[in-house]
C-alpha cells in the first residue's frame, strides 16, 4: 500500500505541475513551435544524447573495473539503454537502476558487484553535478547577483563529501553483526567505496565523465534551444543553469521529471531574462526527445525478456 501510495502521489504531483503549466501557458502554441523546430538542431540534440550515452556506459564501467568488476562495452551500453527506456516509463530512476543491477548480474557479474557498481555510479554522477553547479556559481551569481541560494550547492558539497567519508566507514561494525546479510551488503558497499575514491585514477576519470555528463546535458538543452530559433538562451546560460535544473529533477517526487523539470526551468531562466514561454517549450522538447532516444531501449528489452544474453567478451573497460 505505501510503494503504490507513493507512486499516486507522484502521478498527482506531475499531474498538478503539468496541469498549471497548461493553464499558464499557451500549449498550442508550444506545440506549433516544435512541429516547426529545426531538423537539423534536432538531430544534433539526438546525436548529443546518444554521446552522453556513450560517456555513461564508459563512466559505469570505470566504476566496475575499480572493484573489480570486467564488463564488455557493447554489453554495458545495451543495458544502459534499456535502463534510460524504464527511466522514462517508469516513475522514477530506481527501476532503471534495478535493471542495471539484474541484467549485469545475469550477465555474469557477482550480486555484490552487480548492486554496488550501479549505486557508485549513481553517486559519482550526483558528485560530478554538484561539482559543475558549484564551479558555475560564481557565473550565476554575476548573472543575477548576490543570492542567499548560493550557499545551497557549496553545502550539498560538503554533504556529498561527508556521504562518501560515511560509506568508507561502513564496515567498522562488530564482527557479531556480520551475520546479517544487509550488514554484510554495507561492509562490502565501504569497501568498493575506498576501492574507487581511494584510487586516485578511478576516482579522477569517473568523477571526469560525472562533470561530462553534466555538460553534454547542459549542450542539449542549448541545441534545443537552437531548434527553437530561441536567441535569449545561450550556451553559458545553459552550463549555469541547467545542471541546478537537473539537481532540482532528481527529487523523487515526480513521473521522469515532468512538470518539475518545467517549473524549475521557468523559474532559473527567468533569473537571466529568458521569456518563460520559451524556458517552458525547450524543457517540453527536452523531455519528448529523451523519451525517443530512449524508444530503442525499449526492443532491446523485449529481446533480454525472450532470453538474450549479451555477449560481455571483448573489449574491456
Amino acid at each position: 500500500m505505501k510503494r503504490w501510495l507513493g507512486l499516486g502521489l507522484k502521478f498527482a504531483f506531475s499531474a498538478a505541475l503539468i496541469a498549471y503549466m497548461a493553464i499558464t501557458f499557451d500549449l498550442g502554441g508550444a506545440a506549433e513551435r516544435i512541429l516547426q523546430a529545426d531538423v537539423f538542431y534536432l538531430l544534433l540534440s539526438i546525436l548529443v544524447f546518444l554521446v552522453l550515452l556513450v560517456n555513461n556506459t564508459e563512466r559505469w564501467l570505470v566504476v566496475l573495473a575499480a572493484i573489480g568488476g570486467r564488463f564488455g562495452f557493447w554489453a554495458a551500453f545495451r543495458i544502459m539503454f534499456i535502463a534510460i527506456f524504464l527511466n522514462q516509463a517508469l516513475p522514477s530512476t530506481i527501476g532503471g537502476d534495478a535493471a542495471r543491477m539484474y541484467f549485469s548480474r545475469r550477465d555474469g557479474l557477482d550480486l555484490g558487484t552487480a548492486i554496488n557498481g550501479v549505486m557508485l555510479e549513481r553517486m559519482v554522477a550526483v558528485i560530478g553535478l554538484i561539482l559543475l553547479v558549484v564551479a558555475t556559481q560564481p557565473l550565476l551569481l554575476a548573472r543575477i547577483g548576490d543570492n542567499p541560494a548560493k550557499y545551497v550547492f557549496p553545502a550539498l558539497a560538503a554533504v556529498a563529501l561527508l556521504g562518501i567519508g560515511a560509506l568508507m566507514m561502513l564496515d567498522r561494525v562488530p564482527e557479531r553483526w556480520r551475520q546479517w546479510t544487509a550488514v554484510r551488503g554495507l561492509v562490502r558497499l565501504a569497501e568498493d567505496t575506498r576501492r574507487l575514491f581511494l584510487h586516485p585514477g578511478y576516482a579522477a576519470a569517473a568523477i571526469a565523465m560525472g562533470v561530462i555528463g553534466q555538460v553534454l546535458i547542459s549542450v542539449i538543452f542549448f541545441v534545443i534551444a537552437k531548434a527553437l530559433r530561441i536567441d535569449a538562451i545561450d550556451l553559458l546560460d545553459c552550463l549555469v543553469l541547467v545542471p541546478p535544473v537537473i539537481l532540482i529533477t532528481t527529487i523523487p517526487i515526480s513521473i521522469a521529471g515532468w512538470g518539475l523539470r518545467e517549473g524549475a526551468m521557468v523559474t532559473l531562466f527567468a533569473l537571466v531574462g529568458v521569456a518563460q514561454g520559451d524556458s517552458f517549450v525547450v524543457s517540453i522538447l527536452f523531455g519528448l526527445i529523451s523519451i525517443i532516444v530512449a524508444l530503442p531501449g525499449g526492443a532491446i528489452w523485449l529481446a533480454r525478456g525472450a532470453g538474450t544474453r549479451f555477449d560481455t567478451a571483448g573489449p574491456q573497460s
